[in-house]
């Protein structure tokens, strides 16, 4: 598949893919797989390059960058978080889950790395550019399974099972995490008491998928296994609460006209214009105005599910992940396909639209 304004990766991994990832200021694009890799690639040039591969001892689920683009970090079902360095090569052990690490996110203004894992819980590792190590994690119980992380300036938002959502005030969390030997802190496995600013059950009836926040502070989407995505807003006023809603998509009639829905496996808002993207089990992308309730536009449909989404951070490429999924009952629609486009956004082309 290829068309004017896209191109598709030479090299991609050779199993299923988890994260895409665009560096913050630079073309530098990040694919963890279950094939216990992650691939560098440099999409600048015309076609995308590949650059090279970090390998781990099991399936990577998640990475991200740290924030001089000289370093990743990734997690995955070795149950060890990592930080990577690029011209080296050299990994170093950060902490180790209990088990596999679904999701990884690192906050650049308080230089907080976490980590969330199948053990029920977050690891707050407190990054500094300048030390030689890195201190021992505090450590923030859930009450179940997380299934995505996402944040803004100021805020965490945990995705878990039972439909939970726990909001963290991110300044809390580091001031707290920071504060070894306090009295919230146990001194022997640096466990922090800290409740959530917020505990919130998902607007969606079944099982949360993805979570990602606005890139105004204001609130979050999530998509769900059912073909829906809800859009919420951290104010908890009774009006602000009042404008969330949830909406049907990434659903297509078969040939016996009956409606097939489709997990929506991945979110990502545009770092400019606020609008969001969403991938689905059925193959295709779709741009989403949340605050006018209008989809912008689809684009066609790829081989495979969509797996990843990753906006650059001058939102004029968009990267998109598609591997094998089981929405059918059978091993993918796209007979094994695995791949990453990176698609060229026109002026305007993720521009919202005015409300109706």
């Amino acid at each position: 598949m290829s068309t004017q304004s896209q191109f598709e990766l030479s090299n991609p991994p050779s199993d299923a893919i988890s994260a895409v990832k665009f560096a913050p200021r630079s073309q530098k694009l990040l694919v963890a797989s279950w094939d216990k890799n992650v691939y560098l690639y440099d999409t600048s040039t015309s076609g995308g390059k590949f650059v090279d591969t970090f390998e781990h001892r099991a399936p990577v689920l998640d990475i991200c960058w740290s924030e001089n683009e000289e370093e990743f970090y990734s997690a995955g079902l070795d149950w060890d978080v990592r930080k990577i360095d690029l011209k080296s090569a050299t990994q170093t052990v950060l902490s180790s889950h209990t088990s596999g690490v679904k999701c990884l996110v690192y906050s650049s203004p308080l230089n907080l790395l976490i980590s969330a894992s199948w053990d029920s819980t977050l690891h707050i590792h407190h990054i500094s550019p300048s030390a030689t190590t890195t201190p021992t994690p505090s450590t923030i119980p859930l009450p179940s399974k997380p299934f995505s992380l996402s944040l803004t300036p100021s805020k965490l938002v945990v995705a878990m099972a039972s439909r939970a959502l726990h909001i963290y005030d991110l300044k809390s969390l580091s001031v707290l995490s920071s504060q070894n030997g306090s009295p919230d802190v146990s001194v022997q496995e640096n466990i922090l008491t800290l409740e959530p600013w917020q505990r919130r059950e998902s607007s969606l009836k079944f099982m949360t998928r993805a979570v990602a926040c606005m890139i105004n502070d204001d609130g979050y989407a999530s998509s769900s296994i059912e073909g829906r995505v809800a859009v919420e807003w951290f104010d908890p006023s009774p009006e602000s609460q009042a404008r969330k809603y949830a909406f049907k998509c990434h659903r297509q009639t078969n040939e016996q006209g009956v409606d097939v829905v489709y997990p929506v496996n991945a979110l990502a808002f545009h770092p400019i214009h606020g609008t969001f993207a969403s991938g689905g089990g059925d193959g295709f992308v779709a741009l989403w105005d949340g605050v006018s309730k209008r989809r912008i536009r689809q684009y066609q449909r790829y081989p495979a599910s969509v797996a990843a989404l990753s906006f650059s951070g001058d939102g004029r490429w968009l990267a998109v992940a598609i591997s094998p999924g089981f929405e059918d009952g059978r091993e993918g629609s796209g007979n094994g396909t695995v791949g990453v486009f990176v698609r060229e956004l026109g002026d305007g082309e993720a521009k919202g639209k005015a409300p109706k």
